[in-house]
C-alpha cells in the first residue's frame, strides 16, 4: 500500500476525484490532504471523506523542520500537486526525488511557468489563438512546470469558445484521465 498525500490549494475538485478514485484501492490510499488556505472547499471534501487534513502556512512549508515529521507521521510515499499553487520547496523535492507529481491545465511546454495556474492558463490559451488545449502531468522539479512529462490528454477548442468553454473542456480531461495516470504512476513500479 502506497501512502500518497495531495496537496491543494482550492476547490478539490481533482483531489475529491482522486480519493474517490482510490477508496477501495488495496495498493493506494490517499493518506492525507495538505492545503496552504485554511479556507479551500477542498478540506470540507476531504473531510467529508474521512481523509485527514493538515494547513501548512508558507512560512512552515519553508521550513523541512515542519513538514517532513508531518509527512513522516502519515507514512506519506508519495505526492500529488492537484491545484498547489506554492512552489515546492527543494528539501521536499529531495526527500521526494520522483515521488511528486503534478497537473498541470495545458499541453506543457507551453502555458507553464510563473504565473500560469487556474484561469491565467485558459486566457493564455485563448489569447493565442490555439486550436487545441489539455492537461498535463509531470513529475516536481525545482523548475516551475519544467519536470519530465508523464502524460498528456489533448481537447479541441475553438475560436467561438470563451475562456470559460476552454476551462470546462480542460477540466473533463482532467477528470477523466488524472486519477489513471496517477494510479498508472503509483502501480506500475516503473517511476
Amino acid at each position: 500500500m502506497v501512502n500518497v498525500a495531495i496537496f491543494v490549494s482550492g476547490g478539490g475538485t481533482n483531489c475529491e476525484n482522486l480519493i474517490r478514485h482510490f477508496e477501495h484501492s488495496d495498493m493506494v490510499k490517499c493518506a492525507l490532504v495538505v492545503c496552504n488556505k485554511p479556507d479551500a472547499y477542498a478540506l470540507v471534501r476531504a473531510e467529508r471523506l474521512g481523509v485527514p487534513t493538515a494547513i501548512i502556512t508558507k512560512a512552515q512549508l519553508g521550513n523541512p523542520d515542519e513538514v517532513l515529521p508531518l509527512l513522516q507521521s502519515y507514512g506519506i510515499e508519495f505526492i500529488v500537486l492537484a491545484g498547489f499553487l506554492p512552489l515546492v520547496p527543494s528539501y521536499l523535492i529531495d526527500a521526494f526525488p520522483r515521488k511528486i507529481i503534478n497537473l498541470h491545465p495545458a499541453l506543457l511546454p507551453k502555458f507553464g511557468g510563473k504565473g500560469m495556474w487556474g484561469h491565467h492558463v485558459h486566457e493564455a490559451v485563448k489569447a493565442a489563438g490555439e486550436t487545441e488545449t489539455g492537461m498535463t502531468v509531470h513529475y516536481v522539479t525545482p523548475v516551475c512546470d519544467g519536470g519530465e512529462i508523464i502524460a498528456q490528454y489533448r481537447v479541441a477548442i475553438s475560436a467561438d469558445d470563451t475562456v470559460d468553454d476552454i476551462a470546462e473542456k480542460e477540466h473533463r480531461l482532467e477528470m477523466e484521465y488524472f486519477p489513471q495516470v496517477v494510479e498508472q504512476v503509483l502501480c506500475s513500479g516503473t517511476d
